[in-house]
């Protein structure tokens, strides 16, 4: 046989002439794929995976450990904050580094004695809300100033902005004891997935005092683009503010109710259409 060969696999008839391989059959989990961020059906190489699959796991590892440990730009938010007319303070947890912080997380959750002037008591604080860094410095320097932003766009009246560093969910309750605030917003950035280095908690805790358990707080989580967006987060959170000062309870005894209460025709604030942003 003399000619070019060709450029796709070729098997061979009985009369000796060439003709195409027969088309793959279609990959039925290509669909779901589309759908979702989550590593399903890889494929194989031999015994392991393809090498592209191997090379994305690498890169979403990457992403997660810097979102564990880049710091936060305390002056970065400051700025953006002071442009919203919030004149915020910073304060740190008994936590000396990242490794202190990763390793005692019991230190993340109690300020450092530094800290203690730069917090003036305010009996009309109100709310108080504290941005911390948390396990992920990239989600709160994203989503944290929009979101406030867009709470005070739902009527959400705050009281005093905190900035906090190598912090944990439990520093906020310190931090709104010592401002005399009746309830704190706890911000901070939650423990990255290989699909979500980027993810923003959102915790609200009425009466905050040292010793306060998980479930005395309503959490509003997943906040990030690819997940709950801000405009929608927000909208909730102020549904949570509004009906804890009215009940004078967060967590266990204060059930999210606010999808119910737009289909009621409630007062309270209006959630955005699903997907918008």
């Amino acid at each position: 046989m003399t000619g070019t060969l060709p450029d796709l696999p070729l098997h061979w008839d009985a009369g000796d002439e060439p003709a195409h391989a027969p088309a793959p059959p279609a990959d039925p989990w290509a669909t779901l794929r589309r759908h979702t961020p989550a590593r399903i059906s890889l494929g194989r190489a031999g015994t392991s995976l393809p090498t592209h699959e191997v090379l994305r796991l690498a890169a979403a590892h990457a992403g997660a450990r810097d979102a564990v440990h880049l710091p936060l730009d305390v002056d970065g938010l400051l700025a953006d904050l002071g442009g919203q007319g919030l004149d915020a303070v910073a304060v740190s947890s008994r936590a000396s580094s990242r490794r202190e912080y990763l390793t005692r997380p019991d230190l993340g959750r109690q300020l450092a004695p530094e800290s203690h002037d730069a917090l003036a008591s305010d009996a009309d604080a109100g709310l108080c809300v504290v941005i911390g860094d948390g396990l992920s410095a990239i989600a709160s320097q994203m989503y944290a100033v929009p979101l406030v932003a867009a709470l005070r766009e739902n009527g959400v009246d705050i009281g005093c902005v905190v900035v906090a560093t190598q912090a944990r969910v439990a520093l906020g309750d310190e931090i709104g004891q010592r401002v005399g605030a009746e309830m704190v917003l706890m911000l901070l950035g939650e423990r990255p997935g290989l699909s979500s280095p980027d993810s923003l908690g959102a915790y609200l805790t009425w009466a905050p005092q040292p010793g306060r358990a998980d479930s005395e707080r309503n959490c509003v989580s997943n906040i990030r683009r690819a997940g709950l967006p801000v405009r929608e987060a927000a909208a909730r959170i102020a549904w949570l503010a509004r009906e804890a000062q009215r009940r004078r309870v967060t967590g266990i005894g204060l059930k999210d109710d606010s999808d119910v209460a737009v289909l009621a025709g409630d007062d309270a604030p209006r959630l955005p259409p699903a997907g918008s942003t």
